[in-house]
C-alpha cells in the first residue's frame, strides 16, 4: 500500500504493519526544501489513521543519504527576512512536531548525512539507529541562521543540553560512534547489512501490542516533557485501555500457551 503524497520527495508505503517515509531529493542530497516540510504532516497524519501501519520509519531512498538538512538555495527568497524565516521555521517546527506527535513508534534509520534540519527530524523520532559510515551535525552557526524554542526541545530532549550546546556553538560532525556513546543513537550496523536491520528491528516493534505502544509513547513522551506531550490524565486513559482490551486477553493466552500472540489493536 502506498500513500499519496503532496511531493514526489517524499515518498511512503504501508507493508506487513511497517510503514515507511522515503527522502528522494537527490539533486540536493536529500535535503529538505519548503514544499516537502509543509507537505510531511499530512503525510504523517495519513499514517497515524492507517491501522495497518504500526510503525514509521524514516529514512533516504534506497542509496541516498538520510537528509544533508534544509536546501539552502532557497534562504535568499524564502528565509531573507525575519518574517520569512519566522514562516520557514513554523513549516519546520510543524514537521517535527507531527513526528513526535505520530501515536504509533517512529525509527530514523540514518544512512549517511544527517545534517541540520535532517538532525531535527532524526530528534524527533522515538528510536534513531545508524549505519557505521553515518554523520551528524547541526551547521546553524556557519550559516548564520536561528533554531526556535520549540525546534531545540527536540535536539535537546534527545542529546541533552551539554552537547546541544557542543554542537550549537561548534558546527562540528558527530561519527556514528559517537553519536551511539553519547545517546542520540540507540544501535549501529554495519552499511551492509543495515537496510536488513531496520526492516527487522520495525517488525519486531510492529508485532507487539498497539495499544501497550501507544500507551508506552504517550507516557515517555510525558515524562520527557516534549512539547505536545500528553496529560497524566490521558496518560491513564491509555494504560487503563490496555488492561481492557482484546489485545491483553490475547498476550495472556498466547503466553501460558507458549506460542507467539497475534495482536489486533483492539
Amino acid at each position: 500500500m502506498a500513500i499519496t503524497s503532496a511531493t514526489p520527495k517524499l515518498r511512503v508505503t504501508i507493508d506487513f504493519g511497517v510503514a515507511r517515509l522515503y527522502i528522494e531529493n537527490p539533486a540536493k542530497r536529500n535535503a529538505f526544501d519548503f514544499e516537502m516540510w509543509r507537505a510531511l504532516p499530512s503525510l504523517l497524519r495519513a499514517v497515524d489513521v492507517a491501522e495497518e501501519a504500526r510503525v514509521l520509519v524514516i529514512s533516504g531512498a534506497p542509496g541516498l543519504p538520510f537528509c544533508a538538512g534544509a536546501d539552502i538555495s532557497e534562504f535568499s527568497n524564502l528565509r531573507a527576512t525575519s518574517e520569512g524565516g519566522r514562516i520557514y521555521e513554523d513549516a519546520n517546527v510543524k514537521a517535527f512536531d507531527a513526528i513526535s506527535n505520530l501515536s504509533k513508534p517512529t525509527i530514523a534509520a540514518v544512512s549517511g548525512f544527517c545534517m541540520g534540519g535532517g538532525f531535527g527530524i532524526a530528534a524527533a523520532c522515538d528510536l534513531r539507529i545508524a549505519d557505521a559510515q553515518a554523520t551528524f551535525a547541526i551547521p546553524a552557526a556557519k550559516l548564520g541562521v536561528g533554531y526556535p524554542p520549540a525546534a531545540m526541545a527536540y535536539v535537546v530532549a534527545a542529546v541533552g543540553p551539554q552537547l546541544a550546546f557542543d554542537l550549537f556553538y561548534t558546527a562540528r560532525r558527530l561519527t556514528a560512534n559517537e553519536a551511539k556513546e553519547r545517546g542520540f543513537v540507540s544501535r549501529l550496523f554495519a552499511t551492509e547489512s543495515f537496510e536488513g536491520a531496520a526492516h527487522a528491528l520495525a517488525e519486531t516493534i510492529a508485532a507487539g501490542a498497539p495499544l501497550t505502544l501507544r500507551a508506552a509513547k504517550a507516557a515517555i513522551r510525558a515524562a520527557a516533557r516534549l512539547p505536545g506531550a500528553s496529560s497524566h490524565e490521558q496518560c491513564e486513559a491509555l494504560t487503563s485501555a490496555c488492561f481492557d482490551s482484546a489485545d491483553y486477553m490475547e498476550g495472556r493466552a498466547a503466553f501460558l500457551e507458549k506460542r507467539e500472540p497475534n495482536f489486533s489493536g483492539r
